[in-house]
């Protein structure tokens, strides 16, 4: 049986000539293929320019979408923060975005009607801090406070205000920048209380000096509350104070004359220590966190 084609003339001859024809060559033939052999029918394709730019929606490894971020704050819903971005109630770093699809980083500065929001929902951490660990978020420093609330949440909490390494009690994490502001804001602060234990017995003129304030440093220096503990030696005395730190307890007895021998926070605001042992974490209830930003 003849492998040769039949046809009218008028078809695409076959690329390969066969003996005993007398089909034209491809060169000397009337159909010449305007398509490269090599490409076959692939279309071709546009290199980009040299001036192309990435656009704010554009998505890479370490940026998430507005409506994503806003949404696992906790505020609302992605749908309703579409909403919220196209009424322009939401800006970032300092500007109004009205995109849809932008693409922010988690360390932007993203705010929902003037107020400042985290990619992840609110986190309250309370731990009942032992001695020994450093309250820090530095990895360089030893054992730390973030080593014994690691497991507590997958918020990127960060520990108010400072606690020394040998002091213990109560220590709060959070990452609500609402109720950082709250506890170390110099003018108003949060009352914190604390049980302290001093080489000696503090003097009654010295007791009251403090209840009055002192000046250290030419800086003025106020207390709450101070009171000796009940039924306990005058070497023991409970001191209320708004200062986020235990640095200023020392710069007081310093002052006078006196040795801190043991410094353990025993209140922040309304929260104890009740069954919180030591070196333990809770986290805080939706009552004592809407206390907190009472406060």
């Amino acid at each position: 049986m003849s492998r040769e084609r039949q046809g009218s003339g008028k078809g695409r001859t076959s690329g390969r000539q066969q003996s005993g024809t007398s089909k034209p060559s491809g060169r000397g033939g009337q159909h010449k293929s305007d398509r490269s052999p090599a490409r076959g029918n692939a279309p071709i394709r546009k290199k980009p320019g040299k001036n192309t730019s990435t656009s704010s929606s554009t998505k890479t490894s370490d940026t998430i979408r507005l409506n994503k971020y806003i949404a696992n704050s906790g505020m609302c819903s992605r749908r309703e923060a579409d909403m919220y971005i196209a009424t322009g109630n939401i800006t970032v770093n300092g500007q109004v975005i009205n995109e849809m699809g932008y693409q922010v980083k988690r360390e932007d500065d993203v705010r929902f009607d003037g107020r400042r929001i985290q990619p992840e929902p609110q986190a309250y951490v309370l731990l009942n801090k032992p001695k020994g660990f450093a309250v820090t978020t530095s990895n360089e420093k030893g054992m730390t406070v973030m080593d014994l609330v690691s497991g507590a949440t997958k918020a990127r909490i960060k520990p108010i205000g400072r606690l020394g390494r040998n002091a213990s009690g109560l220590l709060l994490f959070t990452n609500d920048d609402t109720i950082h502001q709250k506890f170390t804001n110099s003018k108003k602060g949060v009352e914190k209380l604390y049980h302290l234990e001093l080489n000696k017995n503090l003097k009654p003129e010295h007791f009251q000096k403090i209840q009055e304030g002192l000046t250290i440093e030419g800086k003025k220096v106020t207390v709450e509350e101070i009171s000796y503990v009940h039924d306990a030696p005058q070497t023991q005395v409970g001191l209320k104070i708004k200062n986020t730190g235990s640095g200023v307890i020392r710069s007081i007895f310093d002052h006078l004359g006196y040795q801190l021998i043991k410094v353990d926070r025993v209140m922040i605001g309304s929260l104890t220590k009740k069954d919180l042992a030591r070196g333990r974490w809770r986290h805080l209830t939706q009552l004592e966190v809407n206390s907190l930003r009472m406060l």
